[in-house]
């Protein structure tokens, strides 16, 4: 996936697709993109994780300016301006962006990735440069060349790969904050706060095979009906309810490509009332049936041989 720089911006959003790709994972070459960089400030909902393999590059964020050289890793939170430009001839670096709100952990003592990154992101201000002589040890460029191949390869289970290795990254970066004395727990009083319109989103899909309500969902934030559905459209580009269908919809193409189950048993594993509920919205989402959609998509496991030896 390569970054394309933006022609003739006016906003500083960078137009992202958080909703259907909560995960984005790209490389870009001075030899091959040589116009991507300068990529002026902007900012959008994912956050961003850049790892410099070759060469050099400048960044700016949060209005402070500095290089990255090969080796070098820098994070930027949602929502946080940042901007890239050359700093140098030759450079080669690869991008993450990935939706926080999705990387949780079910351990007590650890808070929500995005509640923590907010906690000493605003209050301790801990560092989000990482220059490589702190990171020798921690196998970085292995991690990212991992996620890179998983989601460009997306073979079976490549989202779940994806997911662990950036959880991987993360809680060696938190490792980090703190040996160097940031305190995380003072997150996790934050984190008890319950379901908020930030991180609705990680709930309804581990409840997307129940019968949600929006109603429902805005109960738990806290939130009147018209409040919710008006800040989740804002906020997500869409409503709440055709997030729902696209959730449930996303996991019945997974169950399509990568299992032989019958299509009443997804339509009750995504939320559907029955398996014509199931076709008929998924021809309006997606132009086709779902045997249509298996057929055109049918995934082969690679056959495996053994080699004689003379």
């Amino acid at each position: 996936m390569k970054r394309e720089k933006p022609e003739g911006r006016k906003t500083l959003i960078e137009q992202s697709d958080v909703l259907n790709k909560p995960q984005e994972v790209g490389i870009v070459d001075s030899d091959i993109n040589p116009h991507v960089v300068p990529f002026p400030p902007h900012w959008h909902y994912y956050m961003e994780i850049v790892y410099v393999i070759e060469g050099s590059i400048r960044v700016e964020n949060d209005g402070e300016s500095y290089p990255l050289y090969a080796g070098d890793f820098v994070m930027f939170r949602p929502e946080v301006v940042h901007a890239y430009y050359r700093n140098g001839n030759r450079f080669r670096y690869i991008f993450v962006k990935f939706d926080i709100s999705r990387i949780h952990s079910a351990s007590s003592y650890v808070p929500k990735m995005d509640v923590i990154l907010r906690s000493l992101g605003n209050e301790q201000h801990a560092p989000m440069l990482f220059r490589k002589e702190k990171i020798a040890d921690l196998q970085i460029e292995g991690i990212f060349r991992e996620i890179y191949e998983e989601l460009n390869s997306q073979q079976y289970g490549y989202d779940l790969v994806a997911e662990n290795m950036i959880s991987t990254l993360l809680v060696r970066i938190l490792r980090i904050w703190r040996k160097d004395g940031y305190n995380l727990d003072a997150a996790i009083s934050e984190d008890t706060e319950g379901i908020s319109i930030h991180n609705i989103t990680a709930y309804i899909d581990a409840h997307a095979g129940e019968d949600l309500r929006v109603e429902q969902l805005a109960n738990l934030c806290s939130m009147s009906y018209s409040y919710f559905a008006k800040s989740f459209h804002s906020l997500y580009g869409r409503s709440c309810k055709e997030y729902i269908e696209h959730i449930r919809i996303s996991k019945a193409e997974e169950l399509l490509l990568f299992t032989d189950c019958d299509l009443s048993y997804i339509a009750q594993e995504t939320g559907f009332a029955d398996s014509s509920h199931l076709i008929k919205t998924f021809r309006r989402l997606k132009g086709l049936t779902p045997k249509q959609y298996k057929i055109q998509n049918r995934v082969t496991e690679p056959v495996k041989t053994t080699e004689s030896r003379g």
